[in-house]
């Protein structure tokens, strides 16, 4: 099965950048950019109407079957557990790595948009999909799909899958003293991916990536009261991505929709706008900085 076409909203007039942004577990593009769409910062206004040269991209995974739910459901990959996300954790390879090679070709088709200029292309997600983004940027450093920093990684609600044998193989002796951002802990990401995630289907590059890769800012948020993603997994998450990447930011927040699993309005969205960097920003937020 296929994957479907994204979901993309144009850019109104000249366009500056591009964020591409996945759903959670049985959600799709569509939906997630109407729910985010919907929300507003504290300045009454919304993403899109805050940002109207940007391009926003929602990609759709394809149905899959949900070992825990016994059914097919659209999602990037099988997750049996987040209360133990050890638990049969190999079920989530084969989905992570398609859907990996998927986010990876619509990000070069962004880049080809932006003239190869990834500083201006922000990629993320909530939950599942910022799980798969996250290893879709890991395997981009990997195979050399990207060769600089991205404008930056977003992440709402979501978990780092494997994050335990990542953070034992960043405490490698010939890293242990590496500082993040460095050579060394770039290669040994890239060869985690490639040897635990891609496998067979991925070889490593006999020239990395630029180690300037690992400067791409990085924002995560996470409601404490999260019933469906504890927020526990987004901490790992944050702590793991802390001894990688030069900067990253964590916020945590109560009181959002839907559980906790969800961007808290509006100081979530506030966060979001100030993350992005934008031409065109918007007056009413700028005065509250």
């Amino acid at each position: 099965m296929e994957f479907p076409a994204p979901h993309i909203l144009h850019p109104q007039g000249s366009h500056t950048h591009t964020v591409i942004l996945l759903h959670g577990r049985s959600s799709d593009g569509p939906e997630f950019a109407e729910e985010l769409f919907s929300s507003t910062a504290s300045n009454g206004k919304s993403l899109l109407s805050c940002l109207p040269t940007y391009r926003w991209v929602f990609p759709t995974s394809r149905d899959r079957w949900s070992t825990i739910f016994q059914e097919e459901m659209c999602s990037w990959f099988d997750a049996y557990s987040l209360s133990d996300i050890q638990a049969r954790q190999e079920l989530q390879k084969d989905g992570l790595q398609e859907s990996i090679f998927q986010i990876l070709g619509i990000l070069e088709s962004e880049a080809r948009l932006l003239g190869e200029d990834l500083s201006r292309i922000y990629l993320g997600g909530i939950s599942q999909g910022m799980a798969t983004a996250l290893w879709a940027f890991f395997a981009a450093v990997g195979t050399r799909r990207i060769y600089g920093p991205l404008a930056g990684l977003l992440g709402f609600c979501g978990w780092l899958p494997f994050a335990r044998q990542l953070e034992v193989s960043l405490c490698d002796p010939t890293a242990a003293y590496q500082t993040p951002g460095s050579p060394q802990i770039r290669d040994l990401v890239s060869r985690f991916v490639l040897g635990e995630i891609i496998g067979h289907e991925g070889s490593l590059s006999q020239e990395y990536a630029d180690v300037s890769v690992l400067s791409t800012p990085v924002s995560l948020c996470h409601g404490a009261d999260d019933a469906w993603v504890p927020v526990n997994l987004g901490r790992q998450a944050s702590q793991v991505l802390r001894k990688i990447l030069v900067r990253v930011e964590w916020n945590e927040f109560t009181g959002a929709e839907n559980d906790g699993h969800w961007i808290s309005e509006p100081e979530g969205f506030d966060r979001i706008l100030q993350f992005l960097e934008r031409p065109n920003s918007c007056n009413d937020l700028r005065a509250n900085r």
